[in-house]
């Protein structure tokens, strides 16, 4: 299984998760291999060019999916044509936090902060075209800053980097920083979904914050290369369905912050896809970001 994200984050604790009930499920040993870097998409690249028989698996986010082919001039893959899906993992809201040494204990406090230094008020992210990205990019879009992104390799490299002061904030998925939050070696400002992060219940959304119309609920996904065979996806779903519906693996899925989606399946893959496929490529033009 090809993740394009890096050991410890949350993709990774996720896929490992899955992992091992494909494992057990369809007796055939399943070995992760995480490739970050470029936004992921040198690993979704390697998975296209995978042999399209069920035994490479790829992780996918709306970040390798829907960020990248906008923020990248080249992208080697087509996120629609060039995979069959297999069916929905869940999302997770960010949360927008800052170490304790900032002044801004309020998102009105940040954005006065930040308007007070344009240019040069810096958020950090996991690497170009991730939701921690393009959640700072909505946010400068939306709360009318001009911050600077400061990616790093991945997201506990970010992590780091914010709590020693290095940038002065950043969104990450809330289960990378909810131990350095509870532990009070950062703050929390807000969560980035419309509802209230279960994990989380205190702290207001962006749009409770007063941030209007601000949502980044990032997914995930399983696919294959395209032109699996349709008797191999049918047992890939099965499998992933059967995971997905065991109480015991959606309970270390919710403990890792995942909140489950109503719908798994690849046809609500594909609808989500194509939806935010209108939707994210306008905003990051009307942004000017880039990645490369």
């Amino acid at each position: 299984m090809i993740i394009p994200l890096a050991a410890g984050s949350t993709a990774d604790i996720n896929a490992r998760i899955l992992g091992t009930e494909f494992t057990a499920d369809l007796g055939q040993p399943v070995v992760i291999d995480n490739k970050a870097g470029a936004g992921g998409s040198i690993a979704i690249a390697e998975l296209k060019r995978a042999p399209a028989d069920g035994y490479t698996l790829g992780y996918v986010t709306q970040g390798t999916q829907v960020f990248v082919p906008s923020l990248y001039s080249k992208v080697a893959y087509d996120p629609i044509k060039d995979f069959s899906p297999i069916g929905m993992i869940g999302g997770v809201s960010n949360v927008l936090v800052v170490p304790p040494t900032s002044k801004a204990r309020t998102v009105a406090e940040l954005i006065s902060l930040a308007r007070s230094s344009p240019g040069k008020y810096t958020y950090a992210s996991g690497g170009p075209g991730t939701s921690h990205h393009l959640s700072g990019v909505l946010f400068a879009q939306k709360a009318g800053l001009n911050l600077l992104h400061v990616p790093y390799k991945g997201a506990p490299q970010g992590v780091i980097a914010l709590m020693s002061g290095e940038v002065d904030m950043a969104f990450f998925n809330t289960p990378n920083v909810l131990a350095q939050i509870r532990s009070g070696q950062l703050i929390a400002l807000a969560t980035t979904g419309t509802k209230r992060s279960p994990l989380l219940p205190d702290v207001p959304t962006m749009q409770e914050a007063g941030v209007r119309d601000y949502d980044v609920f990032t997914w995930s996904a399983l696919v294959t290369p395209a032109n699996t065979p349709p008797e191999v996806l049918a047992k890939l779903r099965a499998s992933l369905k059967k995971a997905t519906d065991s109480p015991a693996v959606r309970a270390k899925l919710v403990d890792q912050g995942l909140e489950l989606l109503g719908d798994s399946s690849p046809e609500a893959l594909t609808r989500l896809l194509a939806e935010d496929l209108k939707k994210w490529p306008a905003i990051i033009k009307a942004s000017g970001a880039k990645a490369d």
